[in-house]
């Protein structure tokens, strides 16, 4: 396993470019200080006895020494302040924003490594959608931990600028940095590095979370409108809403009855017709074509 130094970077004196900067040059970054202790420790207790009723995963993936549980948003009162944290979000949004018309929440996941077990396989998150498309990312990763994360307990193995080297399936090990930080931290990965999470060699439990956001074209790893329904989300501020599935990505694409799903999350009767959502280049075309400009043997000089 390399001994490389960990790019760590300091909140608030590093901002949301900073943090994207070094996820465009390493494809990972640990951002120190972001997270309030006594926040974390309220999301923490209120996720304590769902970690003790879950049950243990099952699969090759997830291994059976693992618990796992999402829809973190209803479990905690606690959990807008992180999914919502300014420069990460600001950080996200300049990196996925160049490949969507809006971004969404992908996942929100606690997960609980125990004692005993394998190291998960390496793997890159974007894999889960069978497309490419060269300089666009898909997903990226936020990782709260609340212990200290060692190589010894388990501590996610990042493979650095793995994200310019996609064709490489696995990496050797010795290139893998073991991401080792400490509550009130955050580990950010892009979707496109390799990382893997490690087996935890010691006798307690690892436990932390997962904040995950993609193009919001895509269709997320966490069914949105099931794990928030509309009763829900009400209690959403509208960006969070946003968010979690309630806006229409242009075009047309997530909508409810043909129109944006933030409808469902106001008072009254909202029976509407199927209502448009369009990118602005797609009303210009329909604006041209419906005045005679467009033809058939034109429309090429607008491709």
């Amino acid at each position: 396993m390399s001994a490389a130094t960990l790019v760590r970077l300091a909140y608030p004196e590093h901002s949301s470019a900073h943090i994207a900067a070094s996820l465009r040059e390493h494809g990972y970054c640990v951002v120190e200080g972001i997270a309030p202790l006594p926040l974390l420790d309220a999301v923490r207790g209120d996720l304590e006895p769902v970690f003790d009723e879950t049950p243990l995963s099952v699969g090759p993936f997830y291994g059976d020494t693992t618990k796992r549980f999402h829809r973190l948003l209803s479990r905690s009162a606690h959990m807008a302040d992180f999914v919502m944290q300014p420069a990460i979000l600001g950080a996200v949004e300049e990196i996925l924003g160049p490949g969507c018309d809006t971004i969404q929440l992908n996942l929100t996941q606690a997960i609980e490594i125990l004692p005993g077990g394998e190291p998960q396989p390496p793997h890159r998150d974007q894999d889960m959608w069978p497309l490419r498309i060269d300089g666009v990312e898909f997903v990226i990763n936020v990782m709260w931990p609340f212990v200290p994360y060692s190589a010894e307990n388990g501590a996610t193995l990042v493979w650095p600028g793995s994200h310019k080297r996609q064709a490489e399936l696995l990496i050797d090990e010795v290139e893998a940095v073991a991401v080792e930080m400490v509550p009130g931290s955050a580990l950010l990965f892009l979707g496109s590095t390799l990382h893997a999470g490690g087996a935890n060699r010691t006798e307690a439990p690892r436990r932390g979370m997962i904040v995950s956001y993609s193009l919001g074209w895509l269709k997320p790893y966490e069914l949105p409108w099931l794990a928030y329904p509309p009763e829900v989300a009400r209690t959403f501020s509208p960006e969070l809403a946003k968010l979690t599935g309630y806006q229409a990505h242009r075009p047309n694409l997530g909508t409810f009855e043909g129109y944006c799903p933030s409808l469902l999350l106001r008072d009254g009767d909202q029976r509407l017709g199927a209502v448009d959502v369009l990118r602005a280049d797609q009303e210009d075309r329909i604006g041209l074509y419906r005045s005679g400009a467009l033809t058939a043997s034109n429309v090429h000089l607008l491709v």
